[in-house]
């Protein structure tokens, strides 16, 4: 399988705490604890010899507005070769927590203005749907709200020629191996377990690995 991404190229890392993982701010190569540590890890163990620079610049809590209003700073000015976003969960969780929901149509808006300012760059884009798993039950409700934005980001991906990571199949494909809690204790936040799930499909999606 030929690697979709190209020596020398950057990758940047773009969402919420998933993405963030508790990386270090203050230290601007630190790409955290979870899925992008992990990808940029093994993509770089494979294929040493194209010197890729991986760059994360999640932040947790992010909905999509938010990842719009650093758009500029936090992606355009890097200048990346390819765009990874996985972003949502919080555009669906505000509604339930605090009672401040994101409308499909808003999120669409939204998300396809981040994907057209990041066409400007004529970098290759990777989008990672968000997910959620029945832990604790009251997940369950969430269905709603979030069924209709996967929907839309993957329609989103079709429209700008994004590679996809289909993650909500995924998780529920692996909840049936072992509880969902295994995999995200809060339904929510992967397990290590979990993030290395969504490192492999990543890995995947950019043909780094079969």
């Amino acid at each position: 399988m030929q690697s979709w991404i190209k020596e020398g190229d950057v990758v940047l890392f773009q969402g919420d705490s998933i993405t963030d993982a508790g990386r270090n701010r203050d230290k601007g190569d630190d790409l955290g604890k979870g899925y992008a540590l992990m990808a940029a890890a093994q993509f770089s163990a494979l294929y040493p010899e194209k010197q890729v620079q991986f760059v994360n610049r999640g932040i947790s809590g992010n909905r999509v507005k938010d990842l719009q209003k650093r758009w500029q700073e936090d992606c355009l000015d890097l200048k990346p070769n390819v765009v990874s976003i996985y972003i949502g969960i919080n555009d669906t969780w505000r509604r339930y927590d605090r009672n401040d929901p994101t409308s499909t149509e808003q999120f669409e808006e939204v998300y396809r203005d981040i994907l057209k300012q990041s066409a400007k760059l004529e970098a290759k884009l990777v989008i990672i749907e968000p997910f959620v798993l029945p832990v604790p039950e009251d997940r369950k409700q969430w269905r709603e709200d979030l069924d209709p934005k996967i929907t839309v980001v993957r329609e989103l991906a079709r429209e700008f020629g994004a590679r996809l990571v289909c993650l909500d199949g995924l998780f529920a494909q692996a909840s049936a191996r072992a509880a969902a809690s295994f995999w995200a204790p809060d339904g929510v936040h992967p397990s290590p377990a979990g993030h290395a799930l969504i490192a492999k499909a990543w890995l995947q999606a950019v043909g780094a690995v079969e």
